[in-house]
């Protein structure tokens, strides 16, 4: 009989079974890990790099990142949050950086950096283990838990589920048999496909400084957007594709989105800087000099579609060419037509219904002694490192009601 059974060996359940081993030494905890790779998010995030949290030491400012699970994590953040994390890895002899995006990182620059620590600790702790044991069933004991996993049988006290967002809604059907809801698991955090294709001879093309926004809603980011080969990606896409899931899901990924490739969108105030730079700058021809720090290659094929002719100087410009590179500026269509997943980290929106969890605990309302961590719950965050804190926050608060109880 074990005294903590983790479902899942990924970053929440590797980070509770170490915070309930510290917590409360000398527990008998096994980790039941259905694949046979650790730490497989851990090992790909940013990169190879592991983007461990997000360089944000604010509760409140913290929880703005996510947009499910915001209000319960303000609270959550309060207990453990970025600044904690940074703390313990400096204990474990791991110092993190911040880039000038707020992504923390190990200074080493590489994940398995972060690997080896939570392997180590494991080893240290005595926590075993288990490798291609998919749990199939939970069954309530009047002692605790029995997990089946295919001819196996695991029997604890306390159970933390920790297995991760999956594509496929049936890794979640042993939870539905113990009577928790699933809330339907859609894709968060994707880039958009055009279906134009008008700027597809520009992939590598970045503007660090744009906005993003489905037209007719009032969904939009800011931020660095990438031109790719299939369309549109970089921060600001990836931030959108969080917020707009639902709608992207439920319009089957269709819908126009308009970008300013500019951070300034105020028709009027890029229309008077046009006014002011075609007066004092005549005969200066319109292709040679981008504007607002475009690069060459972008503003050339704005031009293009504005049907400026390559030889054309400012003061030969119409006000329909003008207006046309106005809208292309600020208000450029993208027909989008289907997704591509996040350099393979998938990230779900959905899973386990919040309203049937403690948010205090991280223990069931369902059942005693069962417990969640990490993206098995309806919590998802940007890109950034916000997916692995709301990970380390939900491990950490599930581990202390653990060892207590």
């Amino acid at each position: 009989m074990f005294d903590l059974i983790i479902v899942g060996g990924g970053a929440a359940g590797f980070f509770g079974a170490i915070q309930a081993a510290e917590l409360k030494p000398g527990q008998k905890i096994i980790i039941l890990e259905k694949t046979t790779k650790l730490l497989s998010k851990v090992r790909i995030s940013g990169g190879g790099r592991c983007n461990v949290t997000h360089h944000c030491f604010e509760p409140t400012q913290l929880s703005y990142h996510y947009p499910r699970g915001q209000k319960p994590l303000k609270s959550l953040f309060r207990k453990y949050q970025a600044t904690n994390v940074v703390t313990w890895f400096e204990r474990k002899g791991i110092k993190l950086k911040a880039e000038d995006d707020g992504r923390m990182f190990p200074v080493t620059d590489d994940s398995e950096t972060i690997i080896d620590c939570f392997l180590t600790q494991a080893r240290k702790h005595g926590i075993k283990i288990e490798m291609n044991a998919g749990v199939e069933e939970i069954n309530v004991l009047p002692d605790g838990f029995e997990l089946r996993c295919d001819s196996k049988k695991f029997k604890g006290r306390k159970v933390l589920v920790a297995l991760g967002g999956h594509p496929n809604a049936n890794a979640y059907n042993f939870i539905k048999k113990i009577g928790h809801t699933i809330v339907p698991l859609i894709p968060s955090l994707f880039t958009f496909n055009d279906s134009q294709k008008d700027f597809k001879e520009l992939m590598g093309v970045s503007v660090p400084h744009g906005v993003v926004k489905i037209a007719g809603t009032k969904l939009y980011q800011e931020g660095p957007i990438l031109i790719t080969h299939w369309g549109l990606s970089g921060p600001a896409v990836i931030k959108l594709s969080a917020w707009a899931a639902e709608y992207f899901y439920q319009n089957k990924y269709e819908a126009t989105v308009l970008v300013s490739w500019i951070k300034e969108t105020q028709e009027e105030v890029v229309r008077k800087f046009f006014s002011d730079y075609k007066s004092a700058n005549k005969k200066r021809k319109v292709y040679s000099y981008p504007l607002f720090e475009i690069p060459q290659r972008l503003w050339t094929r704005l031009c293009e579609l504005a049907e400026i002719e390559d030889h054309k100087i400012w003061d030969e410009l119409s006000n329909k060419n003008l207006n046309k590179l106005l809208e292309l500026l600020i208000r450029c269509p993208f027909q989008i037509k289907g997704k591509t997943t996040f350099k393979e980290e998938f990230v779900t929106c959905g899973g386990v219904d919040l309203a049937e969890v403690n948010m205090e605990t991280l223990e069931s309302r369902k059942i005693k002694n069962l417990f969640f961590a990490g993206e098995v719950l309806n919590i998802d965050g940007e890109t950034g490192g916000f997916n692995f804190q709301a990970a380390w926050t939900t491990a950490y608060v599930a581990a202390t009601s653990i060892s207590k109880s």
